[in-house]
């Protein structure tokens, strides 16, 4: 292999270095091209305190430093350049690192493109450049629509399980493009979330612990299957989010942990890398050349897979130096406090930089701290995300609708202390993953009594997590109300859909889902107070909550009715702002969902009677454990 300085610029060496090499998998990498009027690969990795460094693969019969395939290294830069005559696209190789022990060491490409299919750890050869997008009409659009006045209906995503005929027989990339994207455009989501498709060596993990960070996982066939997939669906005008993990990394030996035989991608106080939880290691933001890795990672996901955005993964376990760690691995910063100052400038420069290229990108922090300003901007000293997740509702409305119906009247702060800071950050809604698994229950099998009960509190809960301020997300499984906690290494359980109250709950989502999307006041002013004013907060004793959610003119606000008690209540009065006629939209005790069956009119009129501080009133009946949507029509 011949080695020459010439193969990178001077320029990307001294950007990258600094931390400001922001598309630096165009430099690193293996990248086929023409040096020398010969075909063949570059390679250029970093690796400040190897002695050596060669390329072994398929091409030599994985021999070591016997052949031509040696690295050099550029001056002092710590990067490590060379050509391969006569590689192909498709070949296998890792690098073979005399570390600074003295060891050699095989490592993957930390900048590979492309695995082998776990247990298989070597890197493959791959071009970026082979699919013809036909997205433009949806980049257009997501350039004129920012998401803060539209909806966003998040349909949460594991690949390998959401269905799987047998044991590890995953759906490929070609045939979710066409299941997925047909299910998700059917039941009305905006988005899919996908949980991680960095390559990873251990299903169970579902990617949160990765070793290939620029290479989607091979579980699922080709990249170009994934661009395929994320094409497909931006043409059927669906957004596609990915659950990105910069907090940390698995110490599997072929990947970035002790690369060089040094605390490379890591910090070198063992107590800032450990992340004992989850027996993995944290990435040394203060460290510019890890700085520049992640932040290409991320444009590289925008850039080549035209992702919509990044859902950023434990933002809590990064910006705390402590979290969850032992008395023993405590550290401090350098004022004394436990804020992770690197961690904090790492994520402030990662969302300028996102949004700098793309200013209609989605950054989503998953973050369960009570860390101020995360969706502020960072002239302001926020962190400069454009949506959080709100972990406080989540754990809240669970332990509430957990609760017995006979016991919900003292605990009724829990469904209305939310509103105290709903608008204090832009939010989502996340009933995720994270709360269906180990041994936590599905979310039909969290609600109380009997077999319709759970059902219909369900419903109940749906219809009042649609009309809270605040973008939504569900796992997939919660919309047909499956009975058992996710299982990751089986499909969903659709064999439910025969049964018919689980067909009645599928329905009954797909068309709460229909009416979130068509009528504005539901996301239209989601992150202003002036979109929302409670009706009727302080009914306790009932269990009975009424809110009225606006849009921008105020001229079709939705009136929300919930009884989340057991009693029934023929005639209930209901204050309104407006007079007129008011539409049903959605009753959750409707036969055809599962309900009981009570009827109610399809319209009622507005009386010039006051009622909880409104000039006018409708009298509806509230069946037990349901909830009901009322739509103004006076314009």
């Amino acid at each position: 292999m011949q080695a020459s300085p010439a193969l990178v610029s001077s320029d990307d060496l001294y950007l990258f270095n600094t931390g400001q090499l922001f598309r630096a998998y165009r430099t690193f990498g293996a990248h086929p091209m023409e040096y020398n009027e010969r075909q063949g690969v570059r390679f250029v990795l970093w690796a400040p305190n190897a002695r050596q460094v060669a390329v072994v693969g398929d091409f030599n019969g994985w021999n070591s430093f016997e052949g031509n395939v040696n690295l050099t290294q550029v001056g002092t830069t710590g990067v490590w350049v060379g050509f391969g005559p006569g590689i192909v696209e498709g070949a296998r190789y890792k690098y073979e690192i005399v570390n600074a022990g003295g060891e050699r060491q095989l490592k993957s490409d930390p900048f590979g493109f492309q695995c082998e299919l776990r247990p298989n750890t070597a890197s493959v050869v791959a071009s970026l450049q082979h699919h013809v997008w036909q997205d433009q009409a949806w980049i257009e659009h997501r350039k004129k629509h920012p998401p803060y006045q539209q909806p966003m209906l998040i349909y949460e995503v594991h690949l390998a399980s959401w269905r799987m005929d047998a044991p590890e027989q995953f759906r490929d990339y070609e045939q979710l493009s066409n299941e997925l994207v047909d299910y998700v455009s059917a039941m009305g989501y905006t988005h899919i979330e996908v949980l991680p498709l960095t390559e990873h060596p251990l299903d169970r993990s579902w990617g949160y612990q990765a070793t290939g960070y620029f290479a989607a996982t091979s579980r699922y066939g080709p990249s170009e299957g994934l661009k395929k997939l994320v094409d497909c669906c931006h043409r059927r005008g669906i957004g596609v989010l990915l659950d990105w993990v910069c907090g940390h990394f698995c110490k599997d030996d072929h990947g970035l942990r002790l690369f060089d035989g040094t605390p490379t991608y890591e910090h070198s106080d063992y107590r800032r890398a450990e992340k004992p939880l989850w027996g993995t290691l944290a990435f040394d933001f203060g460290k510019p050349q890890v700085q520049s890795f992640l932040l290409s990672n991320a444009l590289f996901w925008l850039d080549v897979y035209h992702i919509d955005g990044l859902r950023v993964d434990a933002v809590a376990s990064m910006i705390e130096l402590n979290f969850d760690k032992p008395e023993s691995m405590r550290t401090v910063n350098r004022y004394g406090g436990t804020e992770d100052i690197e961690a904090l400038q790492f994520l402030r420069k990662l969302n300028e930089t996102v949004f700098h290229y793309y200013p209609e990108s989605l950054m989503m922090a998953e973050d369960s701290s009570s860390y101020p300003a995360v969706t502020s901007p960072t002239y302001l000293g926020g962190l400069g995300f454009n949506y959080k997740w709100n972990m406080g509702w989540m754990n809240d409305m669970l332990r509430y609708m957990e609760t017995d119906p006979s016991h919900r009247s003292t605990k009724h702060s829990l469904i209305t202390f939310s509103l105290h800071y709903a608008f204090s950050e832009n939010y989502v809604l996340p009933l995720s993953h994270d709360e269906v698994v180990h041994g936590k229950r599905s979310m039909l099998n969290k609600m109380p009594g009997n077999y319709h009960e759970k059902f219909a509190n369900l419903r109940l809960f749906y219809g009042y997590w649609m009309t809270h301020p605040g973008k939504k997300l569900l796992f997939m499984g919660g919309e047909f109300g499956q009975f058992d906690e996710w299982k990751d290494y089986s499909g969903l359980d659709w064999s439910l859909l025969q049964y018919p109250m689980h067909d009645s709950m599928h329905k009954y989502v797909g068309e709460l889902n229909q009416i979130y999307v068509d009528n504005p006041a539901l996301w239209e002013s989601d992150h202003q107070q002036s979109g929302f004013e409670w009706i009727d907060v302080n009914n306790a004793a009932q269990c009975i909550l009424s809110f009225q959610r606006n849009d921008k003119q105020f001229e079709s606000p939705i009136v929300t009715v919930c009884n989340f008690s057991r009693d029934a209540y023929p005639v209930y009065r209901i204050g309104v702002s407006q007079p007129g006629k008011y539409r049903l939209l959605i009753n959750s005790d409707r036969s055809e969902y599962g309900g009981i069956g009570t009827e109610l009119p399809s319209q009622v009129l507005a009386q010039n009677i006051p009622r909880h501080g409104k000039p006018y009133s409708i009298e509806v009946a509230l069946p037990a454990l349901s909830v009901q949507l009322w739509k103004s029509e006076t314009a």
